[in-house]
Protein backbone atom coordinates (compact mmCIF):
# COMPACT_ATOMS: atom_id res chain seq x y z
CA UNK A 1 0.00 0.00 0.00
CA UNK A 2 1.19 3.40 -0.90
CA UNK A 3 1.59 6.02 1.80
CA UNK A 4 -0.08 9.44 1.23
CA UNK A 5 2.03 12.53 1.35
CA UNK A 6 0.86 15.50 3.34
CA UNK A 7 0.22 18.61 1.33
CA UNK A 8 1.83 21.55 3.11
CA UNK A 9 0.63 24.30 0.77
CA UNK A 10 -2.22 26.74 1.26
CA UNK A 11 -4.78 27.01 -1.49
CA UNK A 12 -5.11 30.81 -2.00
CA UNK A 13 -7.59 30.74 -4.88
CA UNK A 14 -10.69 31.15 -2.62
CA UNK A 15 -9.01 34.06 -0.82
CA UNK A 16 -8.27 35.78 -4.12
CA UNK A 17 -11.89 35.30 -5.20
CA UNK A 18 -13.14 36.91 -1.99
CA UNK A 19 -10.70 39.81 -2.36
CA UNK A 20 -11.80 40.45 -5.96
CA UNK A 21 -15.48 40.45 -4.93
CA UNK A 22 -14.72 42.93 -2.12
CA UNK A 23 -12.73 45.10 -4.53
CA UNK A 24 -15.66 45.24 -6.95
CA UNK A 25 -18.07 46.09 -4.11
CA UNK A 26 -15.85 48.96 -2.92
CA UNK A 27 -15.33 50.24 -6.46
CA UNK A 28 -19.08 50.35 -7.06
CA UNK A 29 -20.10 51.86 -3.72
CA UNK A 30 -17.28 54.43 -3.33
CA UNK A 31 -18.67 56.93 -5.86
CA UNK A 32 -22.10 56.68 -4.21
CA UNK A 33 -20.82 57.85 -0.84
CA UNK A 34 -21.08 61.62 -0.60
CA UNK A 35 -18.39 63.34 1.37
CA UNK A 36 -19.04 66.66 3.07
CA UNK A 37 -16.78 69.57 2.25
CA UNK A 38 -15.98 72.19 4.84
CA UNK A 39 -14.63 75.42 3.46
CA UNK A 40 -12.50 76.83 6.23
CA UNK A 41 -11.79 80.52 5.76
CA UNK A 42 -8.19 81.61 5.66
CA UNK A 43 -7.12 84.42 7.91
CA UNK A 44 -3.81 84.91 6.13
CA UNK A 45 -5.11 87.65 3.85
CA UNK A 46 -8.07 89.54 5.23
CA UNK A 47 -9.97 91.82 2.89
CA UNK A 48 -10.89 95.24 4.16
CA UNK A 49 -14.50 95.51 5.32
CA UNK A 50 -16.89 97.82 3.50
CA UNK A 51 -16.72 101.37 4.86
CA UNK A 52 -20.44 101.46 5.58
CA UNK A 53 -20.59 98.16 7.50
CA UNK A 54 -22.08 97.98 10.99
CA UNK A 55 -19.94 95.96 13.39
CA UNK A 56 -21.66 93.73 15.94
CA UNK A 57 -19.19 93.33 18.79
CA UNK A 58 -19.67 90.31 21.06
CA UNK A 59 -17.45 90.45 24.14
CA UNK A 60 -16.13 87.44 26.09
CA UNK A 61 -18.94 87.73 28.67
CA UNK A 62 -21.58 87.71 25.89
CA UNK A 63 -22.38 91.44 26.02
CA UNK A 64 -23.13 92.97 22.63
CA UNK A 65 -22.39 96.40 21.20
CA UNK A 66 -22.90 98.06 17.82
CA UNK A 67 -20.62 100.49 16.03
CA UNK A 68 -19.98 101.78 12.56
CA UNK A 69 -16.87 100.26 10.98
CA UNK A 70 -15.38 103.76 10.58
CA UNK A 71 -16.04 104.67 14.22
CA UNK A 72 -14.01 103.73 17.29
CA UNK A 73 -16.79 104.11 19.85
CA UNK A 74 -19.44 101.43 20.28
CA UNK A 75 -22.92 101.53 21.78
CA UNK A 76 -23.84 98.65 24.15
CA UNK A 77 -27.17 96.98 23.32
CA UNK A 78 -29.36 94.33 24.91
CA UNK A 79 -30.93 91.48 22.92
CA UNK A 80 -34.15 93.44 22.32
CA UNK A 81 -32.29 96.64 21.38
CA UNK A 82 -30.09 94.54 19.07
CA UNK A 83 -33.08 93.36 17.03
CA UNK A 84 -34.54 96.89 16.84
CA UNK A 85 -31.20 98.48 15.87
CA UNK A 86 -30.71 95.95 13.08
CA UNK A 87 -34.24 96.47 11.79
CA UNK A 88 -33.75 100.27 11.86
CA UNK A 89 -30.49 99.95 9.90
CA UNK A 90 -32.15 97.66 7.35
CA UNK A 91 -35.06 100.10 7.00
CA UNK A 92 -32.58 102.78 5.91
CA UNK A 93 -30.58 100.45 3.64
CA UNK A 94 -31.88 96.94 2.81
CA UNK A 95 -28.42 95.86 1.58
CA UNK A 96 -26.64 97.05 4.74
CA UNK A 97 -23.56 94.85 5.39
CA UNK A 98 -22.82 93.66 8.94
CA UNK A 99 -19.64 92.32 10.55
CA UNK A 100 -19.55 90.12 13.65
CA UNK A 101 -16.45 90.76 15.75
CA UNK A 102 -16.57 88.08 18.46
CA UNK A 103 -14.01 87.54 21.20
CA UNK A 104 -11.85 84.46 20.59
CA UNK A 105 -12.71 83.07 24.05
CA UNK A 106 -16.46 83.24 23.34
CA UNK A 107 -18.25 79.89 22.95
CA UNK A 108 -19.06 79.09 19.33
CA UNK A 109 -22.77 78.68 20.13
CA UNK A 110 -23.01 82.35 21.15
CA UNK A 111 -21.60 83.43 17.78
CA UNK A 112 -24.13 81.20 16.02
CA UNK A 113 -26.93 82.69 18.16
CA UNK A 114 -25.90 86.21 17.10
CA UNK A 115 -25.78 85.17 13.43
CA UNK A 116 -29.20 83.52 13.74
CA UNK A 117 -30.71 86.58 15.44
CA UNK A 118 -29.34 88.81 12.67
CA UNK A 119 -30.69 86.48 10.00
CA UNK A 120 -34.12 86.46 11.67
CA UNK A 121 -34.06 90.27 11.68
CA UNK A 122 -33.61 90.21 7.88
CA UNK A 123 -29.85 90.66 7.44
CA UNK A 124 -28.69 89.47 4.01
CA UNK A 125 -25.00 90.46 4.12
CA UNK A 126 -23.11 89.36 7.24
CA UNK A 127 -19.48 88.35 7.74
CA UNK A 128 -17.16 87.32 10.54
CA UNK A 129 -14.26 89.62 11.33
CA UNK A 130 -10.84 88.00 11.83
CA UNK A 131 -7.30 89.09 12.54
CA UNK A 132 -4.33 88.55 10.29
CA UNK A 133 -1.49 86.40 11.51
CA UNK A 134 -1.44 84.24 14.62
CA UNK A 135 -2.22 86.90 17.23
CA UNK A 136 -5.32 85.13 18.51
CA UNK A 137 -3.87 81.62 18.57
Amino acid sequence: MRQRRLVNQINVVPYIDVMLVLLVIFMVTAPMIQTGNINVPSAGEVSTPPAEAIVIEVKADGAMALRASTSTSSRPVSNLEFQKAIQDALAKNAAQPFLVAADSKLPYQKVIDVLEAARNAGVQKISLQTQTGSAGR
